[in-house]
C-alpha cells in the first residue's frame, strides 16, 4: 500500500509543524514524509503498524500451516503463477523449492522482523527464471567453466 501524493508531507512541513503532521498521521493512518537530501520515510501510529505486523505474523502461519500439511504444498504451488507469471519458466522442483523459501522468508519477516530476506528471495528466483527464459542464456550459464574467476564478495 503507498500513500497517494496528498497522503505526502515534506520534511520541511513536519520540521516547521510536528503536532499537525502528526495528527494527520493519526487521522490518516500514516503519510509519507519527502525528503529532498534522504529517502522518504513513513510517519505511522505505533497501534497501526502492531496491526501490520499482526497480519503479516498470521499469513505467514497460514502458509507455513499449509506446507506441514501438505509436503507437496499443492495450494500454494498453483497460486504461485498468479502472484509471478515468470515461474512459468522454473521446473516444478524449483517453483515447489521458491514455494517453501518464498514462505520461510515471509515468516522470518514475521517473527523476526527480517524484511529484506523475503525480497532476496524473490529476486533471486527472478534472475534464474529469466536465465531460463532465454534459451540461448540458459545453454550459456550452464556451459562449464575453467580456471579461476577471482575472488568471490560473499555478503552477509
Amino acid at each position: 500500500m503507498s500513500a497517494s501524493h496528498a497522503d505526502a508531507v515534506t520534511f520541511s512541513d513536519l520540521s516547521r509543524n510536528p503536532r499537525a503532521v502528526a495528527e494527520r498521521a493519526a487521522r490518516l493512518g500514516r503519510v509519507r514524509v519527502t525528503h529532498r537530501d534522504a529517502p522518504d520515510f513513513y510517519l505511522t501510529a505505533v497501534d497501526r503498524e502492531e496491526e501490520r505486523d499482526q497480519t503479516l505474523a498470521t499469513a505467514s502461519r497460514l502458509f507455513l500451516a499449509l506446507i506441514k500439511h501438505d509436503p507437496a504444498a499443492r495450494a500454494l504451488v498453483l497460486a504461485m503463477p498468479e502472484v509471478f507469471p515468470w515461474v512459468r519458466h522454473l521446473s516444478p522442483e524449483e517453483l515447489r523449492a521458491f514455494t517453501l523459501e518464498l514462505v520461510e522468508a515471509l515468516s522470518d519477516a514475521a517473527e523476526l522482523d527480517v524484511d529484506v530476506t523475503t525480497q532476496e528471495v524473490i529476486a533471486g528466483w527472478r534472475a534464474t527464471a529469466r536465465i531460463k527464459a532465454g534459451p540461448e542464456r540458459y545453454a550459456e550459464a550452464r556451459k562449464p567453466t575453467v580456471g579461476d574467476f577471482g575472488p568471490v564478495e560473499a555478503s552477509a
